[in-house]
C-alpha cells in the first residue's frame, strides 16, 4: 500500500456503530432524540441561570458554561452521523475529519476545566464559607472560565497540527461514528511515536493532574462536613455536592474507559460504542443530574416555564 500525506487524502470512512442496514433507521431515530434532549436540556438550564437572579452566583455559573459546552460537543459529533444515515453515505473529508478532531478535543478540554473550576468552588463554599464571597469574585469566576478554554484550545490545536505531518495507507475506515483521534493515529503508515508521547503527557497533565485535584477538594470537603455537629448540617453540605459527584464520575470514569479499552484488548467497534458513553450519554445526563436535584434549579425551572407560559 502506498502511504500519501494528508493533503493527498480526499476523504475518510466513518462506518459507525453498525454496518446492519436493518439498524440505521433505529440509530437515526436513537441518536436524534438524545441529540434534541441533550441540546433542549442544557439550554433550558442556560435559559434559566440566565433570567432567574437568584441563580447570579459562582456555582451556577459554571454550570451554564458546563451545559454550553455540551451543547457544543455533541453538535460536533452526532450531526454528522445523522447526515451520514440519511444519506447513506460513510464518507468525510479529510478537512472536516481533522476540524472534528480539533473541535472534539477542544470541548472535551474545555469540560473537563469546568469541572475542575466547580470542585473548587465547592472546596470554597464548604471549607471556607465566611470568605466565600471574597475568594469567588466575579473575576476569578471569568479567569478560571478564560484559562480553562485557553489551554483546551491549545491541547487541540497541538494534536491537531501533529495530525498533519500523518502519512495515511488506503485503508482509510475509521470504525467510529466520528473523528476519534485515538482511530486516526491507528490508521497511520508513518511514526506516531511523537503523537502517542503527547497524548500520554496531555493525558498525564489536562486529565490526570485535574482529577486529582478534585480528589484532594472532596477530600478536604469530607474532612470539614464531618466536623459539622448537626446531622442537618452535615446532609446539607453533603446534597450541595452530591449533583457534582455524579457528573465527575460519569465524565472521568467513561473517558478513562474508553481510553483504556483502545489500548486494551477490546475491538475498536466495541470501543466506538463504549464512546458514545462520554460523547453522547453524559452530556444528556448533566440536565437531569442538577435540576432534579437541586431544588433552587427546580424553584428556577417553575418560575421561568411560569413566566414563559404567562404572556399573552
Amino acid at each position: 500500500m502506498n502511504p500519501g500525506n494528508f493533503s493527498e487524502i480526499a476523504e475518510f470512512f466513518l462506518l459507525g456503530l453498525s454496518e446492519d442496514p436493518d439498524l440505521q433507521p433505529v440509530l437515526f431515530a436513537l441518536f436524534l432524540s438524545t441529540y434534541l434532549v441533550t441540546v433542549l436540556g442544557n439550554l433550558v438550564i442556560i435559559l434559566v441561570i440566565f433570567h432567574d437572579s437568584h441563580l447570579h452566583t459562582p456555582m451556577y455559573f459554571f454550570l451554564s458554561n458546563l451545559s454550553f459546552v455540551d451543547i457544543c460537543f455533541t453538535t460536533t459529533t452526532i450531526p454528522k452521523m445523522l447526515v451520514n444515515i440519511q444519506l447513506h453515505s460513510k464518507s468525510i473529508s479529510y478537512t472536516g475529519c481533522l476540524t472534528q478532531i480539533w473541535f472534539a478535543l477542544a470541548f472535551l478540554g474545555f469540560e473537563n476545566g469546568i469541572l475542575v473550576a466547580m470542585a473548587y468552588d465547592r472546596f470554597v463554599a464548604i471549607c471556607h464559607p465566611l470568605r466565600y464571597n471574597v475568594i469567588m469574585n466575579p473575576k476569578l469566576c471569568w479567569l478560571l472560565v478564560l484559562l480553562s478554554f485557553l489551554i483546551s484550545v491549545l491541547d487541540a490545536m497541538l494534536h491537531t497540527l501533529m495530525a498533519l505531518r500523518l502519512s495515511f495507507c488506503t485503508n482509510l475506515e475509521i470504525p467510529h461514528f466520528f473523528c476519534e483521534l485515538a482511530h486516526i493515529l491507528k490508521l497511520s503508515c508513518s511514526d506516531i511515536l511523537m503523537n502517542n508521547i503527547l497524548v500520554y503527557v496531555v493525558t498525564g497533565l489536562l486529565g490526570v493532574v485535574p482529577l486529582s485535584g478534585i480528589i484532594f477538594s472532596y477530600t478536604q470537603i469530607v474532612s470539614s462536613v464531618l466536623k459539622i455537629p448537626s446531622a442537618g448540617g452535615k446532609y446539607k453540605a453533603f446534597s450541595i455536592c452530591v449533583s457534582h459527584l455524579i457528573v465527575v464520575s460519569l465524565f472521568y470514569g467513561t473517558g478513562f474507559g474508553v481510553y483504556l479499552s483502545s489500548t486494551g484488548t477490546l475491538s475498536s467497534r466495541k470501543s466506538a460504542v463504549a464512546s458514545v458513553m462520554y460523547t453522547v450519554v453524559t452530556p444528556m445526563m448533566n440536565p437531569f443530574i442538577y435540576s432534579l436535584r437541586n431544588k433552587d434549579m427546580i424553584g428556577a425551572l417553575r418560575r421561568f416555564i411560569f413566566r414563559t407560559t404567562s404572556f399573552p
